[in-house]
């Protein structure tokens, strides 16, 4: 969210949790301010969204930094963000990592622990949310955060567990069937169907939609009716 698609008010009815961009891969002061009250107006739980400083390339190329850099990185963006959220008289319930420093902490315990550390030096109350079964899960417990594992609707997975790279064809899914029937099959069955035909073990405690998807809205409404026909209940994570 608040990333400058303009699509916020429609996906909002349909989910629990926003990840808003701090300002580093898109969106601005104005921008995290303007979500932050759509948020609070339609009740759902408000997440820093932090990435690396790369706004031409949509925080979608990863850098080489030191684990300090990284943790500079995090806390810079997790301060501004909470000095609007606090100023809007409003609560900030998670973080979630965006784009090539999600996909990093995924598969780099030291990415994964630099940034574990930087919300726990900030406020060790706030959600971790991660790939489910990767490093940012595991670092995130060995500093004691409550972490999310997170699974995704709009993307199509590998046999190890991890997303298919954009770069390769088949990266996203963009059919609201497909998106729908994978969210399904992950929520209830606790599985993925690898793009090799694999069935990949996940733990579903949360569903990514990217909000810049073309499809974003309608994948966010079908799968809200989807799960609502199957019973089951969706509802924001608290740590409080």
């Amino acid at each position: 969210m608040g990333e400058g698609v303009g699509n916020e008010s429609m996906l909002f009815p349909y989910i629990s949790s926003a990840n808003i961009a701090c300002g580093y891969h898109a969106g601005d002061e104005n921008t995290m301010r303007d979500t932050v009250r759509m948020a609070k107006h339609y009740r759902v739980s408000i997440g820093a969204h932090p990435s690396f400083k790369d706004r031409e390339n949509f925080g979608r190329n990863a850098e080489r930094l030191s684990a300090r850099e990284i943790h500079t990185l995090v806390t810079e963006q997790l301060k501004l963000f909470g000095e609007i959220v606090r100023e809007e008289d409003a609560l900030m319930t998670h973080v979630k990592p965006h784009g090539a420093l999600y996909n990093l902490s995924a598969k780099d315990p030291e990415v994964a622990a630099a940034i574990a550390g930087a919300v726990k030096d900030f406020n060790e109350n706030l959600l971790l949310y991660g790939l489910s079964g990767s490093c940012s899960i595991r670092e995130g417990k060995a500093l004691q955060l409550t972490t999310v594992s997170e699974v995704f609707a709009d993307r199509t997975y590998q046999a190890d567990g991890s997303l298919t790279p954009r770069s390769s064809p088949g990266a996203c899914i963009e059919t609201i069937e497909e998106a729908s029937n994978q969210v399904i099959q992950m929520v209830r069955y606790k599985n993925v169907i690898s793009t090799g035909g694999k069935m990949v073990p996940v733990a579903a405690e949360s569903v990514c939609i990217h909000g810049d998807g073309a499809h974003a809205v309608e994948f966010a409404k079908h799968i809200f009716e989807a799960l609502q026909r199957n019973n089951i209940v969706i509802q924001a994570r608290s740590n409080r």
